[in-house]
């Protein structure tokens, strides 16, 4: 081989090598490039479902309260209805004593 020969292969082989490395840093660069893109969009993403699961926690606290709300107002409706039936038993015993009182002084004394 002659020199000339030699210094032109030489040239080939490197400029050969930097367009393997331009092509595999190009190729790196893209899979970089995409991975950022997806990152973002996880980022993206996970804003949106704190935002989301923080709204649905406040929503679900209401939902408690109102749920709280409601078994109370049952408590109280069944205190009003246990108080009518005991105001209703103490009418039913007193409509009796006063009938019992009624038919008592309608029947003549025997005296």
């Amino acid at each position: 081989m002659s020199g000339r020969s030699c210094k032109k292969k030489r040239r080939e082989a490197i400029a050969a090598a930097t367009t393997l490395t331009e092509a595999l840093v190009d190729h790196l660069n893209v899979g970089v490039a995409q991975a950022y893109v997806n990152q973002r969009k996880l980022d993206h993403e996970v804003k949106t479902l704190q935002i989301q699961a923080a709204q649905f926690a406040k929503q679900t606290t209401q939902w408690i309260g109102l749920v709280e709300n409601f078994n109370q107002a049952l408590k109280e409706i069944g205190d009003v209805e246990n108080w009518a039936r005991s105001i209703e038993k103490d009418m039913r015993i007193i409509a009796t004593a006063l009938e019992y009182m009624y038919k008592g002084q309608l029947q003549p004394s025997a005296s």
